[in-house]
């Protein structure tokens, strides 16, 4: 099989996680202080793809090959495409072409994390050399995804979003395909909701006889389009990370897995891992509980924090009830005055600021 390229779709609107991605893209939100976008460049990378394309929309590309650059960090070569309007998976294979040519390439959603990687997908695809192989997992609400119907090993029929799914198999937002998949995006007419499907160009292949395979992940995945999937998303990486403090211990505790980057202070403070300090954070007379990120130059005094995300430079303070289960914005401050305790639960977009009664 030819050289392998990448595809990674970071174009859409990221409405679910609203009001955060009025004003960043969705695949820059962090899971453990780190975009989710990082996560499928280096998936790829490690697979051994050295060219990527990144789709981008107007409105936000601009911030997205800032963060991402040239690629050189990653150790890949990146070049950035521009789709005009969301118009659908399919439609943005179209986009892409040019950049694609003839190769084979792996199609990955910039907002998705797959545990493990894809390194041993890419291996079976260059091996098999199927015209497609598409990812699939058991999932318990599958009328929410497109569905994939197999017999004897093969994909025989593929459904978006079903009202009734003939199985529990939904597609995980990894494809791998030939440049078939350019005549099948070619052949097929949009959806009811007016966008060119993936569904429908993949089984098109089928319908002409193309060799179609499924591979079922054994590993988690996740699609970090809501609040929940984002914290689950941060819980599942946090497990995975190794002890290390490079920043400063003032009369502080730290239990377990837990990262304190360079530059951060925790003074009277106890932070209790799988847990991710970002550098120039202060945590002072605070508790940071298990399955928190928080970001760079954040400052939680006086408070306690667990299950949460908190992007750079907010600010939590004198809290009497623990913050948890949510996601903070970029430059939130969140206080308290006068008032009786009561939990908290947050989901707060850039620069905001609440006052607690």
């Amino acid at each position: 099989m030819d050289r392998l390229k990448g595809l990674i779709l970071s174009g859409g609107k990221g409405t679910r996680l609203r009001p955060i991605t009025f004003t960043s893209a969705k695949q820059l939100v962090p899971v453990a202080n780190r975009p989710v976008l990082f996560y499928g460049i280096e998936a790829m990378a490690r697979a051994g793809i050295e060219e990527i394309g990144i789709i981008i929309a107007p409105e936000t590309g601009e911030e997205i090959r800032e963060a991402a650059g040239d690629g050189s960090q990653f150790g890949v070569r990146i070049t950035y495409i521009v789709q005009d309007e969301p118009a659908g998976l399919a439609h943005a294979v179209l986009t892409a072409e040019p950049f694609l040519g003839t190769d084979p390439f792996v199609m990955y959603l910039g907002d998705n994390l797959l545990q493990g990687g894809i390194a041993d997908l890419v291996e079976a695809f260059r091996a098999g050399e199927p015209d497609a192989l598409i990812l699939l997992t058991p999932v318990p609400d599958p009328e929410h995804y497109g569905v994939a119907e197999l017999e004897d090993g093969r994909v025989v029929r593929l459904q978006e979003k079903p009202p009734e799914p003939k199985t529990d198999l939904a597609l995980v937002g990894v494809y791998m395909f030939t440049a078939q998949i350019h005549d099948a995006a070619r052949a097929i007419e949009p959806s009811a909701r007016g966008e060119l499907e993936i569904t429908d160009a993949i089984q098109w292949l089928v319908d002409q006889g193309r060799r179609v395979e499924p591979h079922v992940v054994q590993g988690w995945w996740k699609d970090t389009g809501r609040l929940e999937d984002m914290l689950e998303a941060n819980r599942l990486v946090l497990d995975t990370i190794e002890r290390r403090v490079d920043g400063e211990l003032i009369d502080a505790t730290v239990d377990g897995r837990v990262v304190v980057e360079a530059g951060a202070v925790l003074e009277r403070a106890t932070v209790r891992g799988p847990a991710i300090i970002g550098a120039g954070a202060r945590i002072t007379d605070a508790y940071i509980g298990p399955y928190s990120a928080i970001g760079p130059d954040c400052v939680v005094e006086r408070a306690e924090v667990e299950h949460a995300i908190l992007l750079e430079k907010s600010s939590v303070r004198d809290l009497d009830a623990r913050m948890e289960s949510s996601l903070l914005g970029r430059e939130v401050r969140i206080g308290r005055s006068l008032g009786q305790p009561r939990a908290y639960r947050f989901l707060v977009g850039d620069r905001s600021e609440i006052g607690i009664a």
